[in-house]
């Protein structure tokens, strides 16, 4: 009979699970009881930490996608942005948890942050950079096959075109909701007429919210409407 209380993997920890989950140095990577000048820095570094890492497989879903869809690969592209904008719900829905965290208590977790910001995250940055990866690739695709996006949208109903386009625009949207949900925690928790921890206005975050990675495609929604049932109306 298998032994299954014999551990086989290599590497440190006691258990399998914790060799292969790298459990021990994850969980050494938040200040411990004797670093914190307040025991709420554990949940401000568990929510941006563990949004890092949703991020990393966001941008290696989106990394993907942008090759598949330069492969003439849309289906399988698009199942990849619903993954990705998945991530993205979830690092939204974590900032649940900054409700928590006292505006004052903040004040005393923010004299140790130095000058970090989120402006320096790795995960965002590269979000923006696959973000325009993934634009790239789209435009090159409409540019290469003629596609007339409005007309997708006419009569190309459930085609794999139209499921791709309707991909990016949730992704993208998801990345929206998740600059307004940001911007909303950072004024209830410092306020709105101050600056960051790198000296930026906290409203600076407000002019990032309409930000779009493929504004063709919503730019789109006016033709329709310019063109519809009810063109007269809409002018």
């Amino acid at each position: 009979m298998k032994d299954y209380s014999k551990q086989v993997l290599t590497g440190e920890g006691d258990t399998d699970y914790a060799r292969y989950m790298r459990t021990d140095t994850l969980l050494s990577l938040q200040r411990g009881p004797d670093e914190v000048v307040h025991r709420d820095e554990l949940l401000f570094q568990v929510v941006h930490q563990t949004t890092e890492l949703w991020l990393k497989l966001t941008c290696a879903d989106l990394d993907e996608a942008a090759e598949r869809i330069g492969a003439g690969e849309l289906e399988g592209a698009t199942g990849l942005l619903g993954r990705a904008s998945l991530g993205i719900e979830l690092v939204t829905g974590q900032l649940e948890m900054m409700r928590h965290l006292s505006p004052w208590d903040f004040q005393l977790i923010r004299t140790v942050l130095g000058h970090g910001s989120g402006a320096d995250s790795p995960g965002w940055r590269a979000i923006r950079r696959c973000g325009r990866r993934l634009e790239a690739a789209f435009a090159a695709m409409v540019r290469q096959t003629g596609l007339d996006l409005a007309e997708l949208y006419r009569s190309g109903l459930h085609s794999p075109e139209h499921r791709l386009a309707e991909a990016l625009i949730e992704w993208d949207e998801r990345i929206s909701l998740w600059r307004v949900r940001h911007y909303k925690m950072a004024t209830r928790v410092i306020g709105h007429q101050v600056v960051g921890t790198q000296g930026t206005p906290v409203d600076v975050l407000a002019s990032l919210i309409n930000y779009k990675f493929f504004p063709e495609l919503w730019e789109l929604r006016d033709e329709l409407t310019r063109t519809g049932p009810m063109a007269e109306t809409a002018l």
